[in-house]
C-alpha cells in the first residue's frame, strides 16, 4: 500500500550521495543511492534556485505543460535486487498516465512541480532506517566539516603569525593544528 512521503533530506554518502524518502510522520527513512547529477537536479528543485538555461527537468515540466498534460503524482514502488522502482503519474486530458521512471528523476520533478510523493509500505519496511541513525551521522559529519574549517582559519593565521614574526602566537597555532589534525584522524 502506498504512503504519503516526503523528501527528507538528500545527503552525502561514503559513495555518492543518497535521497532520504521519509513517509509523513514516521520515524524511519528510506536512502536511495543516486549519482552527483541525480542529487544536484533535486537540490536545484527543492531550493527553488533559478537556472538561467533550463535543465533537463525543467525542459520536460515545459514540455508537459505545452501539452496540457500535468504531473499528479510520484509513486515509490519496488525494491528489486537492491534498485528501486518508481512511476510518474501524469494527467492528460482527464486520463492518468502511468510512466516508468528512475526515482531519481521522478523526485527532480516532483520538487519542481510540488506534486504530491508516496512510497509502497514494503520498500519501507524493506530498506527503511531509523532517523535517528542518520540524524547521528550527519552530526558526526557537521563537526568533521566544522574541525576542517577551523583547521583552514588556524592554518592563516598560522602563515600570518610567520610573516608578522609572531613567533610565540605561531607556536600556539601550530600546536592546535596538531591536536585538531589528530582528532580528525580519530
Amino acid at each position: 500500500m502506498l504512503v504519503p512521503a516526503e523528501v527528507w533530506t538528500v545527503a552525502k554518502a561514503e559513495h555518492g550521495s543518497a535521497v532520504l524518502i521519509r513517509p509523513v510522520g514516521s520515524d524511519v527513512a528510506v536512502p536511495i543511492f543516486i549519482g552527483q547529477a541525480e542529487a544536484q537536479a533535486i537540490l536545484i528543485g527543492l531550493g527553488s534556485i533559478s537556472i538561467p538555461r533550463p535543465l533537463t527537468h525543467d525542459l520536460f515540466i515545459s514540455t508537459l505543460k505545452n501539452l496540457k498534460t500535468e504531473i499528479n503524482r510520484v509513486e515509490i514502488t519496488e525494491l528489486k535486487n537492491d534498485t528501486f522502482f518508481a512511476r510518474l503519474i501524469v494527467t492528460h486530458k482527464g486520463n492518468d498516465i502511468s510512466i516508468d521512471s528512475r526515482p531519481s528523476d521522478c523526485i527532480a520533478l516532483a520538487v519542481r512541480v510540488k506534486c504530491p510523493l508516496f512510497i509502497d509500505e514494503f520498500v519501507v519496511d524493506k530498506a527503511g532506517i531509523s532517523v535517528n541513525v542518520v540524524n547521528e551521522a550527519a552530526q558526526y559529519n557537521i563537526s568533521k566539516t566544522d574541525n576542517q574549517e577551523k583547521l583552514t582559519q588556524l592554518k592563516t593565521a598560522l602563515d600570518k603569525a610567520v610573516e608578522e614574526e609572531n613567533y610565540e602566537e605561531a607556536a600556539k597555532l601550530r600546536d592546535e593544528i596538531k591536536e585538531l589534525e589528530k582528532k580528525n584522524k580519530e
